[in-house]
């Protein structure tokens, strides 16, 4: 095990890798019941997107722990599943079978652009200022999730958000996160995990001693619940290649492709996983990972899946190679007879995880020479962008299209690759089918 997995190598040991992936597990378990939440608004199971989505989870975060030795986890993508449901489904009248078989055919895409290295070859043509708002962004994107599942932020008509009144379940989250904030600065081990832990435990109290006019937020409604496989092999290959569902196959192409990109550049940028080019490490093998994982989406019955951005907590709990996605893969598993499990760790148990996470990913941003306005300007749009319109993508999307616009008009177009043009006729042409 530590020699397949290069510990010593990657400055890591066994129980550090442990810890976390069971951080990384934590932070991103949530899917196991919002994916299915969401899907089943198409008339989908809930029961069969719950399968599908563990199954997704398990088998695609293995592949990315014993393929492409990476600390990521893999899930159904959030933004992905709404376009699936909201836009695809109950928009255009997409049928859920025809849905899921433009699902599959679009990781059919991801797997030839992988297998020919192009996807690799768009990672590499990506500006390194970029890739630093990126990280810097996903980062508060994070912090933005967190803030938002504590229901810290929260909508507002005046203002568009703004900050909860105190209560008790704010507080919690609140206590929580200066727990967890002080194990961190004291550089206690497991300390990410441990802060899940306690808020975990103090939110135990709420609907039962304070706030007695609410519903308990831990409660556990049950052990075990049989797998339910009545999405498998549901998909309707044929009626999805009609012209009619080429915008949603090209949608999800389009859309997990950056959102994939983009997460790997982010994680590998600021827990430094770089190769000796100063390459996300492994790239080519995280790629097809991903695009498998679309695929297997398709197979089984949910949206498509992607890196996820969570995985981050992992990370910055000492995850340095694919043994940490192998324990948060097997984590997994046990959720196709143990969900109800997941309804004992609430939404404000997480959400100061993800709060800090935010602090750890921004550190590139230092890496930007902001006194280089043609650099800088399309940096800070592609940073801000992804929290504020709630979507990598769209940051992803401005940040190349001002990159290209401001080294033209600034006479600087050897900075302007082949690759770049391609990706920027994409975005244009996303934005036109958005």
């Amino acid at each position: 095990m530590r020699y397949s997995f290069h510990l010593a190598q990657n400055n890591t040991k066994l129980s550090t890798e442990i810890i976390a992936g069971v951080s990384s597990f934590l932070a991103t378990s949530y899917i196991i019941v919002v994916n299915p939440s969401i899907l089943s608004q198409t008339g989908m199971p809930f029961a069969g997107v719950l399968t599908a989505t563990v199954l997704v989870c398990f088998g695609s975060s293995l592949m990315m722990g014993l393929f492409a030795r990476n600390p990521i986890l893999v899930a159904p993508g959030m933004g992905l599943n709404a376009f699936f449901t909201f836009s695809a489904v109950l928009g255009m009248k997409v049928p859920w079978p025809v849905a899921l078989g433009a699902v599959f055919w679009s990781g059919i895409i991801f797997l030839i652009l992988s297998v020919f290295n192009v996807r690799t070859f768009i990672v590499r043509a990506i500006p390194r200022p970029l890739r630093y708002a990126i990280a810097a962004g996903i980062g508060l994107f994070i912090t933005l999730i967190g803030f938002s599942n504590a229901k810290f932020i929260i909508a507002h008509p005046a203002t568009i958000i703004g900050v909860s009144p105190l209560n008790p379940a704010l507080i919690t989250f609140l206590a929580g996160l200066l727990l967890t904030a002080l194990l961190v600065t004291r550089q206690v081990p497991g300390a990410i995990l441990l802060g899940i832990l306690f808020t975990t435990l103090a939110a135990y109290p709420l609907g039962r001693w304070w706030s007695l006019t609410e519903a308990p937020l831990v409660t556990l409604n049950g052990v075990l619940a049989a797998p339910d496989f009545s999405l498998l092999l549901r998909l309707d290959l044929l009626h999805s290649l009609q012209w009619s569902v080429v915008p949603v196959i090209f949608a999800f192409v389009f859309t997990d492709l950056f959102d994939s990109l983009s997460t790997l550049v982010g994680l590998a940028e600021a827990a430094n996983l770089l190769d000796e080019n100063g390459e996300p490490r492994h790239v080519k093998r995280a790629l097809l990972t991903d695009a498998v994982a679309t695929t297997l989406a398709g197979l089984v019955g949910s949206s498509p899946g992607t890196a996820y951005i969570e995985s981050a907590v992992g990370i910055e709990a000492g995850g340095r190679t694919g043994l940490t996605a192998v324990v948060g893969a097997l984590l997994f598993l046990p959720f196709l007879f143990l969900a109800p499990l997941l309804a004992v760790i609430p939404a404000i148990a997480t959400a100061p995880a993800l709060v800090l996470v935010g602090v750890f990913m921004i550190r590139p941003v230092t890496k930007i020479n902001w006194g280089q306005l043609h650099e800088a300007i399309p940096a800070f749009l592609a940073m801000v962008l992804i929290p504020f319109t709630y979507s990598i993508t769209q940051g992803i999307i401005w940040g190349f299209l001002s990159w290209t616009a401001l080294k033209l008009a600034t006479g600087n177009r050897a900075d302007i690759s082949l690759a770049l043009l391609v990706i920027d006729a994409f975005c244009i042409l996303a934005l036109f089918l958005a």
